[in-house]
């Protein structure tokens, strides 16, 4: 059985996914503070602490998006197409 490729999407080849990816990857490093800077607490994590724990919420948000929104392989059109012939 012949399947159609023509909702297939590789996001990899998109480049505002990157783009964004890199932005995110930026704010999760602390490199833009101050050394030894660690006030003020919030929550009783530094900031900078408290701010790298948001950007990987972020991170973490962004990814499962792409994977549910931007991906879409073939192996889901084959798994379906097993179920009927089985």
């Amino acid at each position: 059985m012949k399947l159609s490729n023509k909702n297939v999407k590789e996001p990899i080849r998109k480049k505002w996914i990157w783009i964004v990816m890199i932005i995110i990857l930026l704010g999760n490093v602390p490199w833009y503070f101050s050394v030894g800077s660690y006030k003020p607490l919030i929550l009783g994590i530094p900031y900078w602490g408290f701010i790298i724990i948001i950007f990987s919420l972020i991170l973490s948000a962004y990814l499962s998006w792409l994977c549910i929104h931007q991906w879409n392989i073939v192996e889901d059109e084959e798994e379906s197409d097993k179920g009927g012939e089985e």
